[in-house]
């Protein structure tokens, strides 16, 4: 195994697992950290979306229980039913428009320089959700309805742009859709485990030629990183939420995204950009 090829395995691996879930675009640092490991071939590509698997195991196991009561009460208890309901009309607007402009995103959007302007244009949304005051109709997940499923699902989808964040879309439209902090926080855990599993499952499928049994111990390795990575970002996600509120990833966003165009128009990195 190639140590340098190990190491950008880690790196991209704890990348993925501490930024998945906060509210600054997993997509978006990936490209970036990509760039700068020059590992932003197809093969890198594949492997950034492959990992996200172990970032959703983390919060498989985080939940486990209430993973589990759900699975059990499918078909015979209508608080199980109805959350795995809305899970489903939450994940179906992503994966139908994913799949219709899939191909448009990938050849035009994923690059640093749109991504830096996505970070920054959803920093000011942050911001504008934030100074709302927030009139709380639904105080925890199981209050949900079908409609206010499709409304996040909907925001969901427009994280479909690279450095949007599909986490800080969920979360700030559950703000914004009368969900509380915590409520809006966790849906978006858990609207994760489809969304990305049905991405991860679909590329490998697609790429499935990129795959090779000499590169196990990278994709170990990057799937390990994630896990551990993504399992303590959760925990601490949920002890900030509590005190906080997202401010803060807003100021973070436009920071990075004022570093990625400074650094670009100065030449100081030779960022990808889409001919």
């Amino acid at each position: 195994m190639d140590v340098l090829l190990l190491l950008k395995a880690l790196i991209l691996g704890v990348v993925e697992g501490l930024t998945e879930f906060l509210p600054i675009s997993s997509t978006g640092h990936l490209i970036l950290a990509g760039d700068l490991l020059d590992f932003n071939d197809d093969r890198g590509k594949l492997f950034e979306i492959a990992i996200q698997s172990g970032a959703i195991l983390a919060v498989v196991w985080e939940y486990r229980e209430r993973i589990l009561g759900v699975a059990r009460g499918l078909g015979r208890e209508r608080p199980a039913n109805r959350f795995a309901l809305n899970l489903l009309i939450a994940f179906l607007p992503a994966a139908v428009l994913g799949l219709l402009f899939k191909k448009a995103i990938e050849a035009y959007l994923f690059q640093p320089l749109s991504v830096a302007a996505a970070f920054i244009a959803g920093a000011f949304v942050i911001l504008w959700a934030e100074r709302r005051e927030h009139a709380i109709r639904v105080p925890s997940v199981d209050d949900m309805s079908p409609l206010d499923a499709l409304k996040l699902g909907l925001a969901q989808a427009l994280a479909l742009i690279p450095g949007t964040s599909r986490s800080g879309a969920t979360i700030i439209g559950g703000l914004l859709f009368g969900l509380s902090r915590k409520a809006a926080t966790e849906f978006s855990f858990f609207l994760a485990i489809p969304t990305l599993i049905g991405a991860t499952v679909y590329q490998l499928y697609k790429e499935r030629a990129l795959l090779s049994a000499d590169d196990i111990g990278m994709w170990v390795a990057g799937f390990a990183a994630a896990f551990v990575s993504a399992f303590l970002c959760v925990r601490w996600l949920l002890r900030f939420i509590s005190t906080h509120d997202f401010t803060p990833f807003a100021w973070y966003r436009i920071a990075f995204g004022i570093v990625v165009l400074v650094t670009w128009h100065f030449g100081w990195v030779e960022w990808t950009v889409a001919s």
